[in-house]
């Protein structure tokens, strides 16, 4: 999937020149009131197959429209004369002093529409992220051409949900959450939203796909549907035939803009939890366990000596972290949580996310060929990041077997590629194209740290590695990697896979 493609589905507006742009909220669970939209039983489905006219008018009520407004502060635009330069030769030319340039900012106006949904009698709604957040000014608007001016009273911007408030002085009619964990590929669904800022569209289809990971942020769990949500849908309520919210729309895939029948909701199980700490504390407190992770692909679970490409491997481990003070180390493999399976990375981050901080917790971890169980204290999430979870030189044959050129790390590469003093490795210079590296993602600039479990320094600290390697009958060599100031793992097989 181009991630190029991949889009919010933000409504753009155009108010007296300036570009407007809107964003969506969050939904809060809220149980039994008489004014709830009332659902239908999975068993009185068939009667939708000529028209959904009768759920759509249960449930309209509880959907909305939400508006925006927001205010940037706007540098002055640059003109010629900003330079003293181009001012001092248009004077000699003109013959006369130049007025001096306006360096002063302005505030532009950003308008932008999205969609939401009521989840409680009186009066939270849910939204997305990034419809509602940064707004100086939120209104939402009712099927019954009610207005209300409506506050933010949570965001969490790593599931791009919001939570708002309106005082409706009476109370309103909601929509309860489904259990996502039972929606099937092929069930019928209704999206009801704002599309293009027409207000009350609903549009239908089926799920296409569930527990979609689609790199928007570390707790990745969408619905892909294939009903049309177009911008302005953002924020907007997926439903199942019994009326209940099953998904947040949120992105869609599309090289245009407009929808081709790929959405992704956020799954109503995911946003639960969220919901609940946003109306109840305004934010959300997650566990930290203070490592870098990546999958186990099968090269790395066969350099490894593991028996199937599962697991999470830890990159890197925090300073100072609960994973610290519980002795994990880079290059553990986190297989198990609370004696639940760590199958993905997604298994762990969802899990530590989910976990209260403070409290004590049990890792499986395979490290060394044998299997050892690890107690943790789980920490808080810090809110300021998040945690989750040149030259060809001194080439070689040997190198040439994975498509590495490498170059030792001197003060002009460390200066280059902004390294600090106490870094030490070996810098990839070329990534041949189409070797086993390239395969890999490796690139040029990347700095080598390990090689299977050894520190390196030296380009023939790399060569001879991978030589043992190779003569050791292993199918690939894992590396470890530093980028941008991350580490990660790779397993560079000796040929491409």
């Amino acid at each position: 999937m181009t991630r190029g493609a991949l889009r919010r589905i933000r409504l753009l507006s155009v108010v007296s020149g300036a570009t407007l742009l809107v964003a969506t909220g969050a939904v809060v669970p809220f149980t039994g009131h008489v004014a709830q939209a009332q659902t239908e039983t999975s068993s009185s489905a068939d009667r939708y197959n000529d028209s959904y006219a009768d759920l759509v008018q249960r449930v309209m009520p509880a959907v909305v429209n939400v508006s925006v407004e927001k205010t940037e502060q706007v540098d002055a635009e640059r003109t010629p004369l900003d330079d003293p330069e181009m001012r001092r030769f248009f004077e000699r030319f003109f013959g006369q002093q130049m007025p001096a340039p306006d360096q002063r900012s302005h505030s532009e106006r950003e308008l932008g529409e999205g969609s939401g949904f009521v989840i409680s009698k009186d009066g939270y709604i849910v939204t997305n992220a990034h419809v509602a957040g940064g707004a100086s000014k939120i209104e939402v608007s009712f099927q019954d051409g009610t207005k209300l001016p409506a506050t933010l009273k949570g965001i969490d911007e790593k599931t791009d949900l919001a939570v708002l408030k309106v005082e409706a002085h009476k109370d309103l009619t909601f929509v309860s959450f489904g259990d996502s964990s039972k929606v099937r590929v092929g069930d019928k669904v209704l999206a009801v939203g704002n599309p293009f800022g027409l207000g009350g569209t609903v549009t239908a289809g089926i799920i296409s796909a569930t527990q979609r990971e689609i790199g928007a942020g570390p707790y990745d769990d969408f619905l892909q549907v294939d009903a049309a949500i177009n911008r302005g849908n953002s924020g907007g309520p997926t439903f199942n035939l019994n009326g209940q919210v099953i998904g947040i729309n949120s992105m869609i895939f599309s090289p245009s803009g407009g929808s081709i029948g790929i959405g992704f909701a956020i799954s109503s199980n995911l946003a639960k939890s969220v919901i609940q700490q946003l109306t109840d504390d305004g934010k959300v407190d997650r566990g930290w366990l203070g490592v870098g992770i990546q999958p186990v692909d099968e090269d790395i679970a066969s350099s490894l000596g593991l028996k199937k490409a599962s697991g999470a491997l830890v990159s890197k481990v925090e300073e100072g972290s609960p994973a610290e003070a519980a002795g994990l180390k880079t290059g553990d493999v986190i297989v198990g949580f609370n004696g639940k399976a760590v199958e993905k990375v997604r298994d762990l981050t969802r899990a530590v996310a989910d976990t209260k901080p403070g409290s004590t917790e049990s890792l499986d971890v395979v490290s060394g060929g044998s299997t050892r169980s690890v107690k943790v204290n789980i920490g808080e999430m810090p809110t300021d990041t998040t945690k989750v979870a040149a030259n060809d030189q001194d080439g070689s044959k040997s190198q040439a077997k994975i498509g590495l050129a490498l170059a030792p790390l001197s003060p002009d590469l460390r200066k280059q590629l902004n390294l600090p003093a106490t870094a030490k490795g070996v810098v990839v210079s070329d990534v041949e194209d189409g070797s086993p590296a390239a395969s890999k993602g490796i690139q040029a600039g990347d700095l080598i740290l390990k090689v299977g479990d050894k520190a390196v320094s030296r380009p023939e600290d790399v060569v001879k590695a991978i030589t043992a390697a190779r003569e050791r009958g292993e199918k690939a060599v894992l590396m470890l990697f530093q980028r941008d100031g991350a580490q990660l793992f790779a397993a560079v097989p000796f040929s491409v896979s």
